[in-house]
């Protein structure tokens, strides 16, 4: 972990890590920051001595006039603020989106159509269920909420890392949520959807169906939040400069490619490292290997039914494949720094869906107009008041005259005698503006209909999409998604709920439901599965591509009598491919001496294979049979992670058991380098899957 760096105190800072200057109240000072060398009350004043009370006496009462005594406290008393009812953990960072043009035929909003223009951007990754002191690699959907700050307004695009919801409506959403989070009695399980009241709601409300799947896909423990897709899930409209329409649906595509742990993996960062995706993010920004991720569209023509090809594109738990509407690519966003303070940016940056600018609208999505309301009125209690915009993370970073007055929270001190409008006292300003103008002018568009609390019927059809999801996944995908819904209904007690979400796992794939069932110790219930689309090899993670490695991380065992300057051959090449080397060894410390000396940056005590993507034995690497040392390179076998070895190193790993393919060895470290870097690109030897899994797959009752 990199060490704490102290600010210039001397000179505050005066740009974001966006590269936009905040506004400052007195010209001169970030408001931001805590400026100077001294200790201060909150007004100001210096403080001689702030680890002692003011008392009549060295041993006499504390006396209540010790307003720095009272101050301090009290501030302590009341700095945490309410947690996010969901999506309470999470992690963020600061970055730049750059618009590639292309969109400029589809709207006329300049952060997505103006060509090379860069837009500052925060962006907040995390889980759903799980409190703020929750595990970083609990199976669960993640968020991906960016904030762009544009010259229009802000602009919050707020998805998810999957493109399906659970549930079509919005009224549906606090039922939902209560019966995932932990039981209201025990307040347990923490994190993780294993038990009775989830399944109970997703098999009595099949429209979850969909976004279950992806749950229980390898989608649900992403590797990194670096190589997560995400998604913003509703159907939006666009507005052109000739006011033409068109249905859009967002996608961000990482460049390194998506990929997750494994269970044992997921498991493991659970006890050894709760935290592994907060630090993996921002491990990364600190070492330059910046994330980065391409932002697409579909277009769908803007139809009075919003329909295409017979899916309902209002419908949030349905998806257009790829294969059918390709997504265009119209830019790119790059996270180049991490927050300065966590509670300051990462917790106290607010999303609202309803945050559009010019150029961007809605469409009658009932998740997405229920989201809009929502969004907005949480804010009020967990920020504190209807200011919260004007906190400096969410500040927008275009003029703002809004009218607006009072509150709690009110940092601006506004000027004018007329917070109205229209008005003459102050010439009429503020003034409207026009389409002209920049205004945010909604497209005319007829609504008419019968009020009623019904759904269209093409929101009826809750399985055939699950069942395309499930015939694109790849074997070793489908295998682990057997064990995810294994392992969930093996936690439930009601035999009840098991036996009707087999019903449901009937209605999409008969062979999905028989492995589960027979996992379970169940009888396969009889189902007819639906017919669905052709499967969509785009859903599927594992596909034989090749990804860069910034950022990876690969551990070499070594030790005092270790090939160091192999080792340092090694770093050298790993860095050229933008990956980091670990050197793990029995003790820490300092191997060897000059220019190879290597410093132990991991011990068979404190090192776990979560941790790693690849691990290499050096030759003169010590053999004496460390069970640590053993468990890891066993662990990353079963993990399927690339090895490598030069030298007596191949001897620890037969000794340890490691072999078969992705295992490499050779004389020197030149001979394993260019294999080693290969099969990192393909994230794991996947040809090692049936050997690990296929014990695994419980047969069919």
């Amino acid at each position: 972990m990199p060490p704490a760096r102290k600010p210039d105190q001397s000179a505050p800072a005066q740009v974001s890590p966006t590269g936009v200057p905040f506004e400052a109240a007195d010209g001169d000072r970030d408001p931001r920051a805590q400026a100077g060398d001294t200790v201060t009350s909150p007004n100001g004043v210096r403080i001689p001595d702030t680890d002692h009370a003011l008392k009549a006496g060295r041993r006499g009462p504390t006396l209540l006039e010790d307003f720095h005594l009272r101050e301090k406290v009290s501030h302590f008393d009341h700095e945490r603020i309410p947690e996010r009812a969901v999506h309470a953990r999470g992690a963020g960072a600061h970055g730049v989106f750059t618009a590639n043009g292309s969109a400029a035929s589809i709207t006329r909003a300049p952060v997505l159509a103006e060509e090379g223009l860069q837009t500052p951007v925060f962006v907040r990754f995390s889980t759903v269920l799980g409190s703020r002191g929750s595990a970083d690699t609990a199976r669960d959907t993640r968020g991906f909420a960016t904030k762009f700050y544009t010259k229009e307004g802000t602009w919050d695009l707020v998805g998810n890392n999957m493109p399906v919801f659970f549930v079509q409506e919005a009224i549906k959403f606090p039922d939902l949520i209560h019966a995932a989070k932990p039981s209201p009695d025990r307040e347990i399980p923490q994190a993780q959807s294993a038990h009775d009241s989830f399944w109970d709601f997703v098999s009595l409300h099949t429209e979850a169906t969909h976004h279950v799947l992806w749950n229980m896909s390898d989608r649900g423990i992403p590797r990194s939040y670096r190589m997560m897709e995400g998604f913003g899930v509703h159907s939006f409209r666009m507005v052109n400069q000739a006011r033409e329409t068109v249905l859009v649906q967002f996608k961000w595509t990482p460049k390194l490619g998506v990929h997750s742990l494994t269970w044992e993996e997921a498991q493991l960062a659970m006890g050894t490292d709760p935290d592994f995706h907060r630090r993996d993010l921002a491990d990364a920004i600190e070492a330059g290997a910046f994330p980065e991720w391409e932002l697409g569209v579909q277009v769908f023509p803007d139809t009075e039914d919003q329909m295409f090809e017979g899916i309902d594109l209002l419908d949030p738990t349905k998806i257009v494949p790829e294969e059918m509407v390709p997504v265009q690519t119209i830019g790119t966003l790059v996270l180049n720094a991490n927050p300065t303070n966590y509670f300051s940016e990462t917790e106290q940056v607010a999303f609202n869906t309803g945050h559009v600018v010019p150029g961007i609208e809605f469409t009658n999505d009932p998740l997405l107009q229920g989201r809009n309301f929502s969004y907005q009125d949480t804010q009020l209690t967990r920020l504190g008041g209807p200011n919260w915009t004007q906190l400096p993370i969410n500040r927008p970073h275009a003029p703002v005259n809004d009218d607006h007055r009072d509150g709690f929270m009110q940092q601006g001190v506004p000027t004018g005698q007329a917070p109205y409008s229209p008005n003459t006292v102050d010439d009429g300003s503020p003034q409207p503006a026009g389409w002209d103008e920049g205004g945010y002018v909604v497209v005319p568009r007829k609504v008419e209909g019968e009020v009623v609390r019904e759904v269209a019927s093409s929101f009826d059809d809750h399985f055939s999409q699950p069942a395309m999801f499930w015939a694109s996944l790849s074997d070793v995908e489908k295998t682990h998604t057997v064990e995810a819904y294994t392992f969930e209904l093996g936690k439930v007690y009601e035999q009840a709920i098991k036996e009707r979400v087999l019903v449901v796992l009937a209605t999409v794939d008969t062979e999905l439901a028989s492995l589960v069932a027979g996992g379970l110790g169940l009888p396969a219930p009889e189902g007819t599965p639906v017919e669905h689309l052709p499967a969509s090899p785009a859903l599927a993670q594992v596909r034989g591509e090749s990804f860069p490695l910034d950022g990876r991380q690969v551990a070499v065992v070594a030790g005092p009598d270790a090939d160091l300057t192999g080792i340092a051959a090694l770093r050298r090449a790993l860095d050229a491919e933008g990956a980091q080397l670990k050197v793990l060894a029995p003790r820490g410390g300092v191997l060897g001496s000059g220019e190879d000396q290597q410093v132990v940056e991991r011990t068979n005590l404190t090192a776990r294979s979560v941790e790693f993507d690849a691990v290499v034995v050096a030759d003169g690497a010590p053999d004496d049979g460390d069970i640590k040392a053993v468990v890891l390179l066993q662990e990353a076998l079963r993990q399927l992670k690339p090895f490598a070895a030069w030298g007596s190193g191949a001897d620890v790993l037969t000794s340890a058991g490691v072999s078969g393919p992705g295992v490499f060895t050779g004389a020197s470290v030149d001979d394993v380098v260019s294999d080693l870097v290969a099969a990192m690109g393909q994230h794991r030897v996947w040809e090692r899957a049936e050997l690990v899994t296929a014990s695994a797959v419980p047969p069919a009752v």
